[in-house]
């Protein structure tokens, strides 16, 4: 891979991660995904004192679909047991698909909740903070991530291309999904737009919503 492409594909990964922050919360919201990483990160969190109850929210995905027969969610939950969680900490919400779906059903599982601690992937850090303050608002919501470097460490379950093809589609949808009411607005820095721009003309377009393929 050239190292142009590189350089801005770790623009974006370094900018949409960079809005990670944590903070003693009602509960724990887990987007699952394709990387059992992320419930790692969410145990030890909690390991930590910063919430009693663990929310594991996940069905199926573009990625685990095709990986996993089971929920996303079922699958972090075995990872969680074994990692020493008490079963009685963990609520299971194992329909939603997407973000706005993991923020929505986690709302209704915990209505009377102030400040919310989610935790997902490095890359999805900034949908997911910007998902949460369209869906849930009067939330306080933090959204944290394990530590993951780029391009080295990302999971080898999508590799490097498929991390790309990722960030550039999630880009898209932060400049896009404010106008639907699934995230708050939010300006990208024009180095943002020009990387994500060279890596839409590279070929990475295999995230991207329909009508932009």
């Amino acid at each position: 891979m050239e190292s142009s492409t590189l350089a801005h594909a770790r623009t974006l990964w370094n900018y949409l991660s960079s809005f990670r922050s944590e903070g003693p919360a009602d509960a724990i919201v887990v987007c699952c995904s394709y990387d059992l990483r992320v419930c790692d990160h969410a145990c030890e969190l909690l390991n930590e004192g910063l919430a009693q109850r663990l929310v594991l929210s996940g069905n199926t995905g573009n990625w685990t679909r095709h990986l996993w027969t089971r929920p996303e969610a079922a699958v972090f939950a075995e990872r969680a047991l074994a990692k020493g969680i008490p079963e009685a900490s963990i609520v299971l919400e194992d329909r939603a698909t997407n973000f706005g779906e993991n923020v929505r059903l986690a709302r209704e599982l915990l209505p009377d909740a102030k400040h919310v601690l989610f935790v997902t992937k490095p890359n999805s850090v900034l949908r997911v903070l910007l998902t949460a303050r369209a869906q849930w608002p009067g939330v306080e919501a933090n959204v944290s991530c394990p530590d993951i470097w780029f391009p080295d460490a990302v999971s080898n379950i999508v590799g490097v291309l498929g991390v790309i093809d990722e960030m550039v589609g999630d880009v898209e949808r932060i400049r896009e999904y404010p106008k639907r009411g699934y995230q708050a607005p939010h300006v990208l820095p024009t180095e943002v737009d020009e990387s994500w721009g060279y890596l839409v003309q590279q070929g990475f377009t295999h995230h991207l919503m329909a009508k932009s393929r």
